[in-house]
């Protein structure tokens, strides 16, 4: 398995209440992936289905890698493996449309998507995202995205060097003040 190199800042990070709920998800159905979805359907919403149950296409591109053994503020030096690691993919186009914003995973109260395994949980995913600063941004651009081809080709991100989860999305997203 071919590595990355590591990267300054993540392309995704995670909420506490997104990791709870993507543990409880686990103990219920086993390894899990997302996909942020491109519009179609149930909107722009991310996705989570049984590991496999998505086909992830050549040009998708994989966001990031969640570490199910993560706490708030934690960084492991090792990449997770099966069900502690939810890879999370978005398709081609949408990636170069959001190449320039980490995504945060987050979790909030209402209905999930009918295709997403949180939907009778009375709770949904919801993506939020922030503007990398131009020297994130130059970082992550001279790094080659894992594309879904180079995955099934073996290759895996390094780990992040920098905490993935937090425990609030405003951590990661800072609202504005009025």
């Amino acid at each position: 398995m071919s590595r990355a190199r590591v990267v300054s800042a993540p392309r995704l990070v995670a909420t506490a209440g997104a990791m709870d709920l993507l543990r409880r998800l686990r103990g219920g159905y086993g390894p899990l992936m997302m996909h942020q979805s491109g519009g179609c359907c149930d909107g722009s919403a991310p996705m989570c289905y049984l590991d496999g149950e998505f086909i992830v296409g050549d040009r998708d591109v994989l966001v990031g890698v969640l570490d199910l053994r993560l706490a708030p503020g934690a960084v492991r030096t090792d990449t997770p493996e099966g069900e502690d690691a939810v890879p999370v993919w978005i398709s081609g186009p949408q990636f170069e449309a959001w190449r320039h914003t980490q995504l945060i995973l987050d979790v909030v109260p209402g209905r999930g998507s009918g295709f997403s395994l949180e939907a009778p949980e009375g709770l949904r995913f919801l993506s939020r995202a922030r503007a990398f600063t131009a020297t994130e941004t130059a970082a992550l651009d001279a790094e080659p995205s894992i594309t879904g081809a180079d995955w099934e080709q073996g290759r895996r991100p390094a780990p992040a060097a920098e905490p993935t989860v937090v425990a609030e999305a405003v951590e990661a997203c800072p609202v504005p003040n009025r």
